[in-house]
């Protein structure tokens, strides 16, 4: 089959897609990515894929840019004729499921977030309920990575229930983020977050428990790595951060193409943010043994069990926010190495990309009957 895959950035099929993206090939599907062109376009090609630059402003939800974002995905859609369309991001998942329609393709999103518009005014959150009704309305399959926003949209009717399907996340693979042997060495704690440095992500409470905590945790390390992304509506600028560092309340590690280091050298992972779709660095944290602390919203709270692989704390509270971290430096180092342990255990369970896999193969033949004409064909070669 050709298989197309469609997000806002090339980028993210490599960082949250290669798995699928090796498992198709090796099933001898052609594999099409239509995404913003970065350094990850090398990448993709080596793995066999064709890529299609797609210009893409990854802001609002505009409707200036709606219809003309809508005609790029017909005219694509239409020139390469794919069998199934798998989405990812939320403008790929919106427009893209209208052109899919208006040209006849099998088209499967996968909700990896809901994104600002849902932590934004009534008004645009209301506008993001419509589009996305008008939008899923009718396709064969929807994925969700928690069942929080699955019940948020079937409470709401933009989908029935036979629609909706559940993944782990993007998945991760266990064997790249194997458990790394706990630090001992540091006086700490070592809190790291990762994350872009954005309100929603929970940064400005993340200071401000570093604030709070200078007196009782004179030792303690709060570490943040990411990009500061000026382009999102809800970034923090890049003096702010210069300001705190100066102020000894963070160390800002800048970015990076491995995180996998900074983790190692952390005693906890901690994010804060408003609300998730499945949060890659909790799972890439938990799948290295690390203990974690994040808000109980969704998505969040489906990769930390509270007390037992980690701890949940208040949604824009930077107070209970510290009282988590408290709590945790607390911990005799043993307890904390068990904690992280289990969270590795949750992740071998439940998150393994295999099963990300597995629930995409079993879509792509519910929705195009691959499966059924690959056993006809089967049958006519033997003769029966």
């Amino acid at each position: 089959m050709h298989v197309m895959m469609t997000v806002n950035t090339a980028w993210n099929i490599v960082n949250f897609r290669r798995p699928l993206v090796e498992a198709l090939r090796a099933s001898g599907h052609e594999v099409t990515v239509l995404a913003a062109s970065d350094e990850a376009v090398p990448v993709l090609e080596s793995l066999g894929c064709r890529v299609i630059g797609l210009d893409l402003d990854a802001k609002g939800l505009s409707p200036v840019e709606a219809l003309p974002l809508i005609y790029r995905f017909i005219r694509v859609f239409r020139a390469q004729k794919p069998d199934v369309i798998l989405s990812y991001t939320i403008k790929n998942n919106l427009f893209g499921a209208i052109a899919a329609k208006l040209t006849g393709r099998r088209f499967i999103p996968n909700v990896t977030g809901l994104g600002t518009a849902f932590l934004s005014g009534w008004l645009l959150r209301h506008v993001a309920l419509i589009l996305y009704a008008r939008a899923f309305a009718g396709l064969p399959a929807v994925f969700f990575q928690n069942t929080d926003d699955r019940d948020l949209f079937l409470h709401h009717g933009l989908i029935r229930p036979a629609q909706a399907r559940m993944l782990p996340g993007s998945g991760i693979d266990l064997e790249r983020f194997s458990a790394a042997p706990y630090p001992e060495g540091e006086e700490g704690p070592v809190f790291l977050m990762i994350a872009r440095v954005l309100r929603d992500k929970g940064v400005l409470e993340y200071v401000e428990a570093a604030r709070l905590l200078r007196e009782k945790l004179p030792a303690a390390r709060f570490r943040l790595l990411g990009a500061v992304d000026t382009a999102n509506r809800s970034a923090i600028d890049r003096q702010t951060v210069e300001s705190w560092v100066n102020d000894g309340l963070i160390d800002y590690l800048g970015t990076s193409n491995d995180v996998r280091p900074e983790i190692a050298r952390a005693h906890c992972v901690v994010l804060p943010s408003y609300r998730e779709g499945a949060p890659r660095t909790l799972i890439e944290a938990a799948a290295m043994a690390r203990p974690l602390i994040a808000t109980d919203v969704p998505g969040c709270r489906s990769v930390v069990e509270d007390g037992k692989t980690g701890f949940l704390c208040a949604v824009r509270s930077g107070t209970d926010l510290a009282r988590a971290c408290l709590e945790f430096a607390a911990l005799p180092l043993d307890a904390r190495s068990a904690m992280g342990q289990k969270g590795r255990d949750k992740m071998a369970a439940e998150f393994d990309q295999r099963l990300v896999v597995a629930a995409y193969e079993r879509a792509i033949a519910d929705v195009t009957g691959q499966t059924a004409r690959q056993a006809m064909r089967q049958t006519a070669r033997a003769g029966i």
